[in-house]
């Protein structure tokens, strides 16, 4: 017993098939080699882990007290040099310039994608009523 298929079917099948083929192909990018290198080495690393948490309560502790209105310009410029501290650190520096890159040649491959439709592939598909 065959299964038939119809032309709309086999079309959808094409694109998916296609869509798979190219998140495969991105995984083995040297960007994206290179962003999952960065990120593994940021995530084993304890010291650089304990530091993003205490960054991380410092902004929650920003954000609550810009809330409630008691946050201060100082307040600010100490959330700003941590982030730029934490930043500064090479194994933080090297995710960031990775995270950077990968999402740069995302953009790209959005714009190809997108090209030939009347809609921005990555930015307004799932919305709805976008001007």
């Amino acid at each position: 017993m065959s299964v038939e298929t119809t032309p709309d079917a086999d079309v959808t099948h094409d694109v998916d098939e296609l869509a798979e083929r190219l998140g495969e192909a991105i995984t083995e990018l040297p960007a994206y080699q290179d962003f999952l290198e960065s990120k593994a080495a940021v995530e084993s690393d304890e010291e650089l882990q304990e530091e993003i948490r205490e960054f991380e309560q410092l902004r929650e502790e920003f954000m609550m007290a810009r809330q409630t209105g008691s946050a201060s310009n100082e307040d600010l410029r100490e959330l700003q040099s941590a982030q730029e501290e934490l930043h500064s650190k090479p194994k933080m520096a090297e995710y960031l310039q990775a995270q950077s890159e990968i999402e740069l040649k995302l953009q790209e491959l959005n714009h190809t994608i997108s090209e030939p439709l009347e809609v921005d592939f990555g930015e307004k598909a799932g919305g709805c009523c976008q001007d």
